[in-house]
């Protein structure tokens, strides 16, 4: 029989309105080299028609100065796994992933993302079970910054709504499932984990997709009754694997004995009419079934007696 699955509501965020792009600009050490060499040069001019009284050439000299300081100014290092997300006067015009030196447009802001794998543990909230009794629960989740314009610009804080949406989406999976499943074909929270979890990370995802962020794995960390109604819950499971103890008993007493009459007739060891085998039956049923060690009784008489 196949688990049953409570129908999951659809997840609606905002479509997003930035896609990533790469930036122009070049590579950073070439560029670097040239605004030293302006930089020298102007500085050497300068001093020329300062000390030649050569006022044009001291002019040219200052202004290649400024040339080569403003050039600078584009200059931006990268470090492996961040990203810098470029600005001209407000407006998004890419991104630099390229990690090392790099140049772009020197009147560009330049905000630095990392594009690192991160953990996000959430505390352990106390929600209510599909059946409505209440559970400690807590999750980790595994995410990684998949597109930089997006963590960006269609949220104010990426982690912090990486954060909020996580612990969301756990509530939310908390409350469509039972701790214990008490019938068959329901999944539950501790004995379906792995199908749950595989649920949270779909839902958590769709939560987050519009922030750029990819979920790379979401599990459970903490998962207990509340302490209000431990005692009485584990007494439940206590009696609970008593029954299915006590089922699997009988099943296999009501096996052997069906074995060892089927035995006898086949080999004729002795002939039994229906009273004695329904005797037999109830006493290895007895044997079988009890809990405590038997007292054999030896009948000195007859079968009958």
């Amino acid at each position: 029989m196949e688990a049953e699955n409570p129908p999951a509501a659809a997840v609606e965020m905002p479509e997003p309105q930035y896609r990533e792009r790469v930036a122009f600009g070049a590579p950073g050490l070439p560029v670097a080299l040239l605004c030293l060499a302006g930089a020298l040069a102007g500085i050497a001019l300068g001093l020329i028609g300062l000390f030649g009284a050569a006022w044009a050439l001291l002019a040219v000299g200052v202004v290649v100065l400024l040339a080569a300081l403003f050039l600078a100014l584009g200059l931006t290092v990268v470090a492996p796994n961040e990203a810098r997300v470029v600005q001209f006067l407000g407006r998004y015009t890419g991104t630099v992933r390229k990690d090392g030196l790099r140049w772009v447009n020197p009147l560009t802001t330049r905000q630095a993302i990392s594009t690192r794998i991160r953990n996000h543990e959430t505390s352990v909230m106390k929600v209510n079970d599909a059946e409505g009794n209440p559970i400690d629960i807590a999750a980790v989740v595994v995410w990684q910054v998949e597109d930089t314009a997006r963590a960006a610009f269609e949220v104010d804080d990426f982690v912090q709504f990486v954060s909020t949406q996580t612990e969301a989406g756990v509530r939310h999976i908390a409350n469509r499932y039972p701790y214990d499943a008490h019938q068959e074909g329901v999944l539950s929270l501790r004995d379906n984990a792995e199908e749950i979890t595989e649920q949270m990370s779909r839902e958590i995802t769709e939560r987050v997709e519009s922030a750029g962020v990819r979920i790379v794995e979401a599990r459970f960390t903490h998962l207990a009754y509340a302490q209000e109604i431990a005692q009485a819950m584990l007494q439940r499971q206590q009696a609970s694997a008593v029954v299915a103890a006590r089922r699997q008993i009988v099943d296999g007493a009501v096996s052997m004995v069906d074995l060892a009459l089927q035995r006898l007739s086949e080999q004729e060891v002795v002939d039994l009419d229906e009273e004695r085998k329904a005797t037999m039956v109830s006493n290895l049923l007895v044997v079988l079934c009890s809990d405590r060690p038997t007292s054999p009784v030896v009948n000195t008489g007859s079968l009958y007696q």
